[in-house]
Order: C-alpha cells, then structure tokens, then sequence
C-alpha cells in the first residue's frame, strides 16, 4: 500500500486515519483550528526572524496577511505594498 507521505510507515498511517475517523465533525475542526493556529504563529516567527524582534504588531499582521491576500487588495485595503515593503 502506497501511503500519503513518503516518511510515514502504512501501519503508522492506517492508524492515523482510524483516529480520524473515530473524531466528530467538532474535533476534527478544532484539529484543523489548532494546525492553522501552529502554522500562522510558526510565520510570525520567521517575520521577527527575518525583520527583527522589534516588529510592530501592525506590520506582522500585514506581512501575515500579504502571504494569502492579492497585492492590490492589500494596497487598496491596507495601503500595503508587499512588493515594496516585503512579505
């Protein structure tokens, strides 16, 4: 059997994916919730990395938000190039 993930064993995964189907709808959406959460905390990191700790929360949240959102929404809305300013 060919798994999901070339570094996951089938045996391991078969029980991955008996864990997720015992979960309800609400577990599994707070699973997902909580990934989402890890994901966006793990980019805050890399913008404090990569533009000092010294970073407003402002600029965070725009340089979050310029990774998903198109650039001429972010100018329009935001008045944030990310072309200019960075992601």
């Amino acid at each position: 059997m060919k798994t999901q993930s070339i570094d996951t064993s089938p045996e391991i995964e078969a029980l991955l994916i008996e864990a997720y189907r015992r979960m309800s709808p609400a577990e599994k959406l707070a699973k997902v919730c909580d990934l989402n959460r890890t994901v966006r905390l793990l980019a805050e990191a890399r913008l404090r990395a990569t533009y000092g700790p010294e970073i407003s929360e402002r600029e965070v949240r725009l340089r979050l938000a310029s990774l998903t959102v198109d650039r001429e929404t972010m100018i329009r809305a935001f008045g944030w190039d990310p072309e200019v300013e960075g992601y």
